[in-house]
């Protein structure tokens, strides 16, 4: 296990998170919000002290680096930074409990969106913006972030590789171009020009400058954090129907982007898993609106709140226009549904993704034809490419463990005495990176009535859901920290 490298990563990862409050300080100094100055000067100023500690004893690290160094690194870098990142809140006082301030943090960097905060409008706007900058810099991955602007050669080392499969959310991560750095850089390019052109929308909608650089950080992100009590609800249909299509932009895998300025066009058109996550997207919103008949005054709005909704679960964005924890059991089950499915791989949504689903269903396709005519070779295709074995294995083993997860949290959680809906809905919600669940964790309320132990388990889900669950599993596996 190469430590000294892994440390020296993790006190870059520091550095880059101190540039990133800057922002936020200003912001309050503006203002002229004294606690939020104290708290993120002295938060700067522990994690730059940390940071530079770190990096003195780690400068030297080798860099030759292995796929499980990757993964613990990862999985580390992610705690530290969440860790690291809720100090703002806390020193503040905005979010008394450092365990409030925790959960509230990692929601954010994980682009989950669950608050524990009754209402939000009472916070400070050096924090506000620090909450949803959380989620834009949570949605691409700072590692990859970091991976973009590093000056270090990797292709010896091969760590650039394992660093971003090991962070970038998807089934199978390939590479854009042949250098990972550039990859890492094209990605980001493509995510800032994204987030530029949501936040000219929103303000050519009358949106304020504010409201609208959180709210695109929101989208862009897919975390679902607002500055506003009743979320997007609030503000104009225009603003609303932005918020939709940039939701579902955002679910998109980023590889059709850069298709799409390489002008390979029937590339992106054949792309089966784009073809999924909008026939997903139109089917549900169709299937909802039906349901929905005389819920709402106008066809037109029935279809609005529903594509909003749509949209904003299955990219696992997780912002509301209406409460639709009073929607019909059957409109409900479907964004229950699509909670799980989530968005496209290589996209910064969360849930089991498009593509993985899609794989899985080809595999057991192709497991039944195996069962009817065992002598028979079957072949699972994907973009027709010829998927390899082990990339089946490794989405049959995370299903296991996506399962195992979920079965053991919400056994955990339920020890706190809520509805079984609320508990299912909350670890499903948290573990996909949604954010609002149903009943006590619906979208005009929070999870802020769940103890200590419930909070952690939560704050586990997230953090295993955003990073794929291996790099966070890996942390636990005594094998891991064995020499050889």
């Amino acid at each position: 296990m190469n430590y000294k490298m892994m440390g020296r990563f993790v006190a870059q990862i520091l550095g880059i998170e101190c540039v990133f409050m800057i922002p936020a300080l200003v912001i309050s100094i503006f203002c002229e919000e004294r606690a939020a100055i104290k708290g993120f000067a002295l938060s700067i100023l522990i994690i730059a002290l940390l940071g530079g500690v770190l990096y003195v004893i780690c400068r030297k690290g080798k860099k030759r680096f292995y796929a499980r160094d990757g993964m613990v690194c990862v999985g580390i870098s992610w705690i530290v930074l969440s860790l690291m990142g809720a100090l703002p809140f806390y020193i503040s006082r905005e979010i008394p409990a450092y365990i409030d301030s925790f959960f509230e943090i990692v929601s954010g960097f994980t682009t989950t969106g669950a608050s524990v905060l009754p209402e939000v409008e009472h916070l400070s706007k050096g924090i506000l913006y620090w909450r949803s900058f959380s989620h834009w810099i949570g949605g691409m991955g700072v590692l990859v972030f970091l991976l973009a602007i590093s000056s270090m050669k990797g292709s010896k080392g091969g760590y650039t590789m394992h660093l971003l499969r090991a962070e970038s959310p998807g089934p199978n991560v390939g590479k854009l171009v042949p250098k990972m750095k550039q990859t890492a850089e094209i990605l980001y390019v493509l995510y800032i020009l994204l987030t530029v052109l949501d936040c000219l929308f929103l303000l050519a909608g009358g949106m304020p400058l504010f409201d609208a650089v959180c709210t695109a950080f929101g989208t862009a992100g897919t975390g679902g954090f607002g500055i506003k009590n009743d979320s997007i609800a609030g503000y104009s249909i225009y603003i609303q129907n932005v918020c939709t299509i940039f939701m579902l932009l955002f679910g998109v895998n980023f590889s059709c982007y850069y298709l799409i300025l390489m002008k390979q066009f029937r590339a992106v058109l054949k792309d089966e898993e784009l073809r999924v996550y909008i026939g997903i997207v139109v089917g549900s919103t169709v299937l909802i609106t039906l349901n929905l008949h005389g819920f709402y005054d106008t066809l037109g709005e029935t279809v609005r709140h529903a594509a909003f909704q749509v949209a904003s679960i299955v990219t696992t964005t997780g912002f509301a226009t209406t409460d639709f924890d009073l929607w019909p059991s059957f409109s409900k089950a479907i964004l229950l549904c699509l909670m799980v499915i989530g968005a496209s791989a290589g996209s910064t949504g969360g849930g089991f993704k498009c593509g993985r689903a899609l794989l899985l269903f080809k595999n057991m396709r192709r497991n039944l034809k195996k069962a009817l005519h065992p002598r028979r070779v079957e072949v699972v295709y994907n973009n027709g490419q010829k998927m390899e074995e082990n990339v089946l294995t490794n989405i049959d083993t995370y299903l296991a463990a996506y399962v195992m997860i979920l079965i053991v949290s919400f056994l955990v959680i339920s020890l706190d005495g809520f509805s079984i809906t609320t508990n299912f809905s909350a670890v499903l919600s948290c573990f996909n990176n949604i954010g609002p669940g149903l009943e006590v964790v619906g979208p005009t309320c929070n999870y802020g009535g769940y103890g200590v132990l419930s909070k952690l388990i939560l704050i586990f889900d997230m953090l295993a859901g955003r990073l794929e669950i291996f790099p966070i599993l890996i942390l636990l596996t005594r094998s891991t920290w064995k020499k050889g």
